[in-house]
Protein backbone atom coordinates (compact mmCIF):
# COMPACT_ATOMS: atom_id res chain seq x y z
CA UNK A 1 0.00 0.00 0.00
CA UNK A 2 1.05 3.39 -0.72
CA UNK A 3 1.39 5.60 2.72
CA UNK A 4 1.66 9.21 3.81
CA UNK A 5 2.65 10.42 6.55
CA UNK A 6 2.25 14.04 7.91
CA UNK A 7 5.21 16.04 9.53
CA UNK A 8 8.85 17.03 9.68
CA UNK A 9 10.06 15.97 13.21
CA UNK A 10 11.65 13.63 15.17
CA UNK A 11 8.52 11.67 16.02
CA UNK A 12 7.80 11.60 11.97
CA UNK A 13 11.02 9.89 11.11
CA UNK A 14 10.87 7.20 14.29
CA UNK A 15 6.90 6.71 12.51
CA UNK A 16 8.42 6.36 9.13
CA UNK A 17 11.29 4.11 10.15
CA UNK A 18 9.02 2.05 11.84
CA UNK A 19 5.95 1.85 9.23
CA UNK A 20 9.09 1.06 6.38
CA UNK A 21 9.95 -2.28 7.85
CA UNK A 22 6.24 -3.84 7.58
CA UNK A 23 5.69 -5.81 4.25
CA UNK A 24 2.48 -3.52 3.43
CA UNK A 25 4.12 -0.87 3.11
CA UNK A 26 5.06 -0.35 -0.67
CA UNK A 27 5.52 3.07 -1.14
CA UNK A 28 5.95 5.40 1.75
CA UNK A 29 6.29 9.68 1.77
CA UNK A 30 6.66 11.85 4.70
CA UNK A 31 5.65 15.89 3.73
CA UNK A 32 7.66 17.64 4.10
CA UNK A 33 9.86 15.68 6.15
CA UNK A 34 13.57 15.91 7.10
CA UNK A 35 17.16 15.80 5.82
CA UNK A 36 17.20 12.38 7.72
CA UNK A 37 13.28 11.25 6.67
CA UNK A 38 14.81 11.77 3.17
CA UNK A 39 17.53 9.16 3.60
CA UNK A 40 14.81 6.63 4.48
CA UNK A 41 12.18 7.48 2.01
CA UNK A 42 10.65 9.93 -0.28
CA UNK A 43 9.78 13.56 1.04
CA UNK A 44 7.10 15.89 -0.63
CA UNK A 45 6.84 19.67 0.30
CA UNK A 46 3.40 20.38 0.82
CA UNK A 47 1.27 22.46 3.07
CA UNK A 48 0.20 20.24 5.98
CA UNK A 49 -2.35 22.20 7.23
CA UNK A 50 -3.98 23.12 4.21
CA UNK A 51 -6.42 19.74 3.45
CA UNK A 52 -7.20 20.85 0.13
CA UNK A 53 -3.57 20.66 -0.47
CA UNK A 54 -3.38 17.37 0.98
CA UNK A 55 -6.59 15.53 -0.62
CA UNK A 56 -5.00 16.54 -3.80
CA UNK A 57 -1.80 15.00 -3.07
CA UNK A 58 -3.69 11.55 -2.10
CA UNK A 59 -5.09 11.31 -4.92
CA UNK A 60 -2.43 12.25 -7.47
CA UNK A 61 -0.21 9.68 -6.02
CA UNK A 62 -2.72 6.94 -5.20
CA UNK A 63 -1.93 7.08 -1.40
CA UNK A 64 -3.79 4.40 0.36
CA UNK A 65 -3.60 5.40 4.09
CA UNK A 66 -2.37 9.19 6.10
CA UNK A 67 -0.71 9.07 9.16
CA UNK A 68 -0.71 12.57 10.94
CA UNK A 69 2.04 13.11 13.14
CA UNK A 70 1.59 16.52 14.64
CA UNK A 71 -1.69 18.34 16.14
CA UNK A 72 -1.68 21.62 14.12
CA UNK A 73 -3.25 19.93 11.18
CA UNK A 74 -5.78 17.70 13.19
CA UNK A 75 -6.72 20.38 14.43
CA UNK A 76 -7.18 22.50 11.23
CA UNK A 77 -9.26 19.57 10.13
CA UNK A 78 -7.04 17.76 7.74
CA UNK A 79 -7.73 14.02 9.08
CA UNK A 80 -11.51 15.00 8.11
CA UNK A 81 -10.75 15.98 4.99
CA UNK A 82 -9.11 12.90 3.83
CA UNK A 83 -11.39 10.83 5.57
CA UNK A 84 -14.24 12.71 4.04
CA UNK A 85 -12.20 11.89 0.98
CA UNK A 86 -12.50 8.29 1.35
CA UNK A 87 -9.06 7.67 2.21
CA UNK A 88 -8.08 5.73 5.50
CA UNK A 89 -6.99 7.87 8.18
CA UNK A 90 -4.93 7.47 11.18
CA UNK A 91 -5.87 10.62 13.64
CA UNK A 92 -8.82 11.94 15.46
CA UNK A 93 -11.10 14.70 14.07
CA UNK A 94 -11.21 18.49 14.43
CA UNK A 95 -13.32 18.05 17.19
CA UNK A 96 -12.41 14.86 18.69
CA UNK A 97 -8.63 16.62 18.69
CA UNK A 98 -10.21 19.53 21.11
CA UNK A 99 -9.41 17.21 23.42
CA UNK A 100 -5.27 18.82 22.72
CA UNK A 101 -6.40 21.43 21.42
CA UNK A 102 -8.52 23.09 23.73
CA UNK A 103 -7.36 22.66 28.00
CA UNK A 104 -10.45 23.72 29.11
CA UNK A 105 -12.28 21.52 26.94
CA UNK A 106 -10.44 18.40 28.13
CA UNK A 107 -11.52 19.79 31.48
CA UNK A 108 -15.00 19.93 30.46
CA UNK A 109 -15.12 16.31 29.43
CA UNK A 110 -13.37 15.03 32.85
CA UNK A 111 -16.22 17.36 34.74
CA UNK A 112 -18.73 15.04 32.35
CA UNK A 113 -16.81 11.67 33.03
CA UNK A 114 -15.65 11.90 36.56
CA UNK A 115 -11.97 11.26 35.55
CA UNK A 116 -9.91 12.37 37.85
CA UNK A 117 -7.65 15.78 37.58
CA UNK A 118 -6.57 18.83 39.22
CA UNK A 119 -8.76 21.39 40.26
CA UNK A 120 -9.45 24.28 37.73
CA UNK A 121 -11.04 27.88 36.86
CA UNK A 122 -10.68 29.98 33.01
CA UNK A 123 -10.44 33.24 32.30
CA UNK A 124 -10.64 35.37 29.73
CA UNK A 125 -9.80 38.05 31.53
CA UNK A 126 -6.00 39.14 32.46
CA UNK A 127 -7.15 40.77 35.69
CA UNK A 128 -9.89 38.06 36.79
CA UNK A 129 -7.28 35.38 36.36
CA UNK A 130 -4.29 38.06 38.61
CA UNK A 131 -7.42 37.84 41.33
CA UNK A 132 -7.83 34.39 41.48
CA UNK A 133 -3.84 33.83 41.85
CA UNK A 134 -3.94 36.09 44.59
CA UNK A 135 -7.00 34.45 46.26
CA UNK A 136 -5.86 31.17 46.21
CA UNK A 137 -1.84 31.40 46.93
CA UNK A 138 1.00 29.48 45.05
CA UNK A 139 1.71 27.18 44.06
CA UNK A 140 -0.56 27.00 40.35
CA UNK A 141 -0.04 26.21 37.20
CA UNK A 142 -0.90 28.46 34.58
CA UNK A 143 -1.63 27.11 31.18
CA UNK A 144 -2.38 28.70 27.18
CA UNK A 145 -6.02 26.86 26.63
CA UNK A 146 -4.82 26.81 22.77
CA UNK A 147 -1.87 25.13 20.89
CA UNK A 148 1.32 26.38 22.01
CA UNK A 149 3.86 23.80 19.93
CA UNK A 150 3.88 21.51 23.57
CA UNK A 151 4.77 24.66 25.62
CA UNK A 152 2.09 27.24 27.05
CA UNK A 153 2.56 26.47 30.57
CA UNK A 154 3.84 27.98 32.90
CA UNK A 155 4.74 27.41 36.59
CA UNK A 156 3.57 29.25 39.16
CA UNK A 157 5.84 27.85 42.55
CA UNK A 158 5.19 31.40 43.56
CA UNK A 159 2.75 33.91 43.54
CA UNK A 160 5.31 36.46 41.50
CA UNK A 161 5.95 33.63 39.16
CA UNK A 162 1.89 32.60 38.77
CA UNK A 163 1.07 36.48 37.86
CA UNK A 164 3.84 36.63 35.57
CA UNK A 165 2.80 33.95 33.83
CA UNK A 166 -1.05 35.66 33.39
CA UNK A 167 0.72 38.26 31.79
CA UNK A 168 2.93 36.69 29.69
CA UNK A 169 0.04 34.68 28.23
CA UNK A 170 -2.55 37.15 27.80
CA UNK A 171 0.48 39.73 26.57
CA UNK A 172 0.73 37.24 23.60
CA UNK A 173 3.58 34.79 24.30
CA UNK A 174 1.65 32.38 22.53
CA UNK A 175 -0.68 34.04 19.95
CA UNK A 176 -4.36 32.82 19.74
CA UNK A 177 -3.23 30.05 21.74
CA UNK A 178 -3.16 32.47 25.03
CA UNK A 179 -6.87 34.27 24.43
CA UNK A 180 -8.20 31.85 27.03
CA UNK A 181 -5.85 30.96 30.27
CA UNK A 182 -6.94 27.82 32.25
CA UNK A 183 -5.45 28.09 35.93
CA UNK A 184 -4.98 24.63 37.53
CA UNK A 185 -4.07 23.18 40.91
CA UNK A 186 -0.31 22.05 41.11
CA UNK A 187 -0.48 18.60 41.35
CA UNK A 188 2.23 16.67 43.64
CA UNK A 189 3.93 13.53 42.39
CA UNK A 190 5.80 11.74 39.35
CA UNK A 191 4.67 12.67 35.65
CA UNK A 192 4.84 9.63 33.27
CA UNK A 193 3.16 9.33 29.55
CA UNK A 194 0.66 6.38 28.87
CA UNK A 195 -0.55 5.97 24.83
CA UNK A 196 -3.23 4.21 23.86
CA UNK A 197 -5.30 3.57 20.38
CA UNK A 198 -8.82 4.07 19.87
CA UNK A 199 -10.85 3.11 16.71
CA UNK A 200 -13.94 5.27 18.65
CA UNK A 201 -15.08 2.03 20.64
CA UNK A 202 -12.19 0.28 22.09
CA UNK A 203 -9.44 0.91 23.52
CA UNK A 204 -5.86 -0.49 23.25
CA UNK A 205 -2.83 0.44 25.45
CA UNK A 206 0.43 0.38 23.19
CA UNK A 207 3.03 2.13 25.59
CA UNK A 208 4.14 3.62 28.84
CA UNK A 209 7.18 6.24 28.67
CA UNK A 210 8.60 9.15 30.93
CA UNK A 211 9.78 12.39 29.59
CA UNK A 212 11.85 15.16 30.46
CA UNK A 213 10.54 18.34 29.94
CA UNK A 214 12.63 20.72 31.78
CA UNK A 215 15.95 21.79 29.75
CA UNK A 216 18.73 21.31 32.53
CA UNK A 217 20.24 17.58 34.59
CA UNK A 218 18.20 17.14 37.32
CA UNK A 219 14.69 18.44 36.04
CA UNK A 220 15.61 22.41 36.42
CA UNK A 221 15.62 25.29 34.22
CA UNK A 222 12.68 26.29 31.50
CA UNK A 223 10.07 23.99 30.21
CA UNK A 224 10.82 22.57 26.99
CA UNK A 225 9.30 20.24 24.04
CA UNK A 226 11.17 17.29 25.97
CA UNK A 227 15.05 16.96 26.17
CA UNK A 228 14.49 12.89 25.98
CA UNK A 229 12.30 9.58 27.13
CA UNK A 230 12.73 6.54 28.15
CA UNK A 231 10.06 3.27 27.66
CA UNK A 232 8.64 1.37 29.54
CA UNK A 233 7.92 4.01 32.83
CA UNK A 234 8.09 1.76 35.80
CA UNK A 235 6.24 4.02 37.69
CA UNK A 236 2.98 3.61 35.17
CA UNK A 237 2.44 -0.28 37.48
CA UNK A 238 0.15 -2.84 36.00
CA UNK A 239 -2.07 -1.57 38.55
CA UNK A 240 -1.86 1.76 37.57
CA UNK A 241 -2.60 1.20 34.12
CA UNK A 242 -5.83 -0.40 34.99
CA UNK A 243 -6.87 2.41 36.85
CA UNK A 244 -6.24 4.92 34.44
CA UNK A 245 -8.39 3.10 31.63
CA UNK A 246 -10.94 2.21 34.38
CA UNK A 247 -11.13 5.67 35.24
CA UNK A 248 -9.73 8.61 32.67
CA UNK A 249 -9.44 6.85 29.21
CA UNK A 250 -12.53 4.54 28.71
CA UNK A 251 -14.96 7.49 30.45
CA UNK A 252 -13.38 9.50 28.01
CA UNK A 253 -14.16 7.84 25.27
CA UNK A 254 -17.58 7.42 25.94
CA UNK A 255 -18.00 10.92 26.59
CA UNK A 256 -16.87 11.44 23.54
CA UNK A 257 -18.81 9.16 21.33
CA UNK A 258 -22.10 10.23 23.73
CA UNK A 259 -20.87 13.82 22.10
CA UNK A 260 -21.33 12.51 18.44
CA UNK A 261 -17.36 12.99 17.93
CA UNK A 262 -15.82 9.51 18.47
CA UNK A 263 -12.04 9.18 19.13
CA UNK A 264 -10.06 7.57 16.28
CA UNK A 265 -6.31 7.62 16.83
CA UNK A 266 -3.72 7.77 19.55
CA UNK A 267 -4.78 9.29 22.91
CA UNK A 268 -1.92 10.31 24.72
CA UNK A 269 -2.77 10.69 28.20
CA UNK A 270 -0.22 12.55 30.60
CA UNK A 271 -0.29 11.70 34.13
CA UNK A 272 0.74 12.94 37.69
CA UNK A 273 1.13 9.55 39.93
CA UNK A 274 1.03 9.76 43.82
CA UNK A 275 0.52 7.55 46.08
CA UNK A 276 0.08 4.53 43.55
CA UNK A 277 -2.86 6.70 41.76
CA UNK A 278 -2.76 8.40 38.93
CA UNK A 279 -4.68 12.16 37.82
CA UNK A 280 -4.67 13.13 34.38
CA UNK A 281 -2.16 16.25 33.50
CA UNK A 282 -3.52 16.55 29.89
CA UNK A 283 -4.16 14.69 26.85
CA UNK A 284 -2.74 14.56 23.38
CA UNK A 285 -3.61 13.99 20.10
CA UNK A 286 -1.06 12.49 18.84
CA UNK A 287 2.17 10.41 19.77
CA UNK A 288 4.34 12.35 21.94
CA UNK A 289 7.63 13.63 20.76
CA UNK A 290 10.53 12.02 21.79
CA UNK A 291 8.63 9.33 23.38
CA UNK A 292 7.09 8.33 20.65
CA UNK A 293 10.60 7.58 19.16
CA UNK A 294 11.05 5.42 22.40
CA UNK A 295 8.07 3.51 21.39
CA UNK A 296 8.53 2.96 17.80
CA UNK A 297 11.91 1.51 18.40
CA UNK A 298 10.55 -0.78 20.46
CA UNK A 299 7.18 -1.74 18.32
CA UNK A 300 8.73 -2.13 15.02
CA UNK A 301 6.96 -3.02 11.97
CA UNK A 302 3.62 -3.72 14.10
CA UNK A 303 3.66 -0.33 14.51
CA UNK A 304 2.10 0.18 11.36
CA UNK A 305 -0.49 -2.95 11.77
CA UNK A 306 -2.02 -1.20 14.98
CA UNK A 307 -2.60 1.98 13.31
CA UNK A 308 -4.47 0.29 10.57
CA UNK A 309 -6.59 -1.80 12.86
CA UNK A 310 -7.37 1.46 14.51
CA UNK A 311 -8.62 3.06 11.02
CA UNK A 312 -10.40 0.39 10.15
CA UNK A 313 -12.52 0.16 13.34
CA UNK A 314 -10.59 -3.43 14.53
CA UNK A 315 -8.85 -2.80 17.01
CA UNK A 316 -10.53 -4.79 19.96
CA UNK A 317 -9.02 -7.94 17.27
CA UNK A 318 -5.28 -6.92 18.34
CA UNK A 319 -2.61 -7.37 20.71
CA UNK A 320 0.23 -5.37 21.24
CA UNK A 321 3.47 -7.81 21.05
CA UNK A 322 6.47 -6.05 23.32
CA UNK A 323 10.06 -6.99 23.10
CA UNK A 324 11.44 -7.67 27.00
CA UNK A 325 13.48 -4.79 26.79
CA UNK A 326 14.09 -0.72 27.61
CA UNK A 327 14.45 1.94 25.12
CA UNK A 328 15.96 5.23 26.02
CA UNK A 329 16.58 8.80 23.54
CA UNK A 330 18.45 11.86 24.33
CA UNK A 331 17.95 14.74 22.22
CA UNK A 332 20.24 17.11 21.03
CA UNK A 333 19.23 20.70 21.03
CA UNK A 334 20.40 23.79 19.23
CA UNK A 335 22.55 26.00 22.11
CA UNK A 336 19.59 29.01 22.83
CA UNK A 337 17.25 26.34 23.05
CA UNK A 338 14.49 26.94 24.36
CA UNK A 339 15.18 30.57 23.49
CA UNK A 340 16.33 31.41 20.38
CA UNK A 341 18.06 28.71 18.79
CA UNK A 342 21.39 29.27 16.86
CA UNK A 343 20.75 27.94 13.48
CA UNK A 344 22.54 26.81 10.33
CA UNK A 345 25.19 24.82 12.00
CA UNK A 346 26.95 21.97 10.91
CA UNK A 347 26.83 18.33 12.48
CA UNK A 348 28.81 15.96 11.54
CA UNK A 349 29.83 12.22 12.46
CA UNK A 350 26.42 10.95 11.54
CA UNK A 351 27.94 8.56 8.91
CA UNK A 352 29.66 7.22 11.65
CA UNK A 353 27.15 5.89 13.89
CA UNK A 354 25.30 2.50 13.57
CA UNK A 355 21.52 2.16 11.97
CA UNK A 356 19.51 -0.80 12.83
CA UNK A 357 17.03 -1.93 15.45
CA UNK A 358 18.84 -1.38 18.61
CA UNK A 359 20.50 1.98 17.78
CA UNK A 360 18.86 4.73 15.73
CA UNK A 361 19.42 8.82 15.15
CA UNK A 362 16.11 10.41 14.37
CA UNK A 363 15.92 13.67 13.09
CA UNK A 364 14.15 16.54 14.44
CA UNK A 365 15.33 19.38 12.68
CA UNK A 366 17.89 19.20 9.91
CA UNK A 367 18.29 19.92 6.40
CA UNK A 368 20.66 18.48 3.94
CA UNK A 369 22.70 21.10 1.82
CA UNK A 370 25.89 20.26 -0.91
CA UNK A 371 26.01 16.94 1.47
CA UNK A 372 26.08 18.58 4.72
CA UNK A 373 23.87 18.32 7.66
CA UNK A 374 22.25 21.41 9.08
CA UNK A 375 20.86 22.20 11.90
CA UNK A 376 16.99 24.39 11.52
CA UNK A 377 15.50 24.19 14.91
CA UNK A 378 15.77 24.03 18.38
CA UNK A 379 15.18 20.50 18.88
CA UNK A 380 17.87 18.82 16.31
CA UNK A 381 18.27 15.06 16.60
CA UNK A 382 17.15 12.32 18.83
CA UNK A 383 19.91 9.85 19.54
CA UNK A 384 17.96 6.62 20.27
CA UNK A 385 18.68 3.24 21.21
CA UNK A 386 17.96 -0.32 23.38
CA UNK A 387 19.23 -2.41 25.41
CA UNK A 388 18.07 -5.74 28.11
CA UNK A 389 18.49 -2.93 30.65
CA UNK A 390 17.48 0.74 30.58
CA UNK A 391 21.01 1.41 32.23
CA UNK A 392 22.70 -0.50 28.63
CA UNK A 393 20.23 1.21 26.97
CA UNK A 394 21.38 4.71 28.24
CA UNK A 395 25.39 3.73 27.88
CA UNK A 396 24.48 2.86 24.19
CA UNK A 397 22.12 6.37 23.25
CA UNK A 398 24.92 8.59 25.32
CA UNK A 399 28.25 6.56 23.32
CA UNK A 400 25.99 7.72 20.32
CA UNK A 401 26.27 11.42 21.56
CA UNK A 402 29.50 11.40 22.33
CA UNK A 403 30.48 10.67 18.74
CA UNK A 404 28.77 13.35 16.91
CA UNK A 405 30.60 15.81 16.19
CA UNK A 406 28.57 19.24 17.06
CA UNK A 407 30.09 21.85 19.01
CA UNK A 408 26.77 24.31 18.98
CA UNK A 409 24.80 21.10 20.23
CA UNK A 410 23.75 20.74 23.77
CA UNK A 411 22.02 18.06 25.90
CA UNK A 412 20.97 16.37 29.03
CA UNK A 413 23.58 14.05 30.92
CA UNK A 414 21.09 11.98 33.03
CA UNK A 415 18.19 10.83 30.75
CA UNK A 416 16.55 7.93 33.00
CA UNK A 417 17.71 9.35 35.95
CA UNK A 418 14.68 8.54 37.45
CA UNK A 419 14.08 4.67 36.86
CA UNK A 420 18.05 4.36 37.74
Amino acid sequence: MNILILGSGGREHSLAWAVAQNPKCDRLIVAPGNAGIAALCEVADIDILDRREVVTFCEENAIDFVIVGPEAPLAAGVADATRGAGILTFGPSAEAARLEASKAFTKEICDACGAPTAGYARFTDAAAARAHVQAHGAPLVIKADGLAAGKGVIMGMTESEALAGIDEIFGGAFGAAGAEVVIEEFMEGEEASFFILSDGESALPVGTAQDHKRVGDGDTGPNTGGMGAYSPAPVLTEAIQRQVMDEIVMPTIRAMARRGTPYQGVLYAGLMIKDARARLVEYNCRFGDPECQVLMMRLGAQALDLMLACAEGRLGQMQVNWADDHALTVVLAAKGYPGTPLKGTEIRGLDTLPEDSSNMVFHAGTRSEGGRILATGGRVLNVTARGATLAEAQARAYAMVDAIDWPEGFCRRDIGWRAL
